[in-house]
């Protein structure tokens, strides 16, 4: 069989006809669309605010009900209270840490 013969002449005025063909058409289409919206800018995410907490004594029953609240310093009336309260009722109480946010 005999090989195809390639005519480069040919071949590279059918390329530089498609490439004229290409640059005209962008600039007819480029005048009459209209211009393009600039991208909306992305707002900026805050950071997270730091919260503060402050430190309570809580006294529960079992099942995680909180019943009183007392200042951190104030930790004997806590157990004094939970003892009370264990006595008279039929469910322990028992006097655990708590964190709470402090409001400003």
């Amino acid at each position: 069989m005999a090989a195809k013969v390639v005519r480069r002449k040919e071949k590279r005025a059918e390329a530089e006809a498609a490439e004229r063909k290409a640059k005209a058409a962008p600039k007819k289409a480029a005048k009459t669309t209209a211009k393009k919206e600039p991208p909306k800018r992305k707002s900026r995410a805050k950071g997270a605010k730091e919260v503060r907490l402050k430190a309570f004594w809580g006294v529960f029953n079992q099942s995680l009900k909180r019943i009183a609240l007392y200042e951190y310093s104030e930790k004997k009336e806590a157990d004094k209270r939970a003892k009370e309260l264990t006595a008279s009722g039929k469910s322990p109480h028992f006097v655990q840490p708590v964190k709470e946010a402090v409001q400003e």
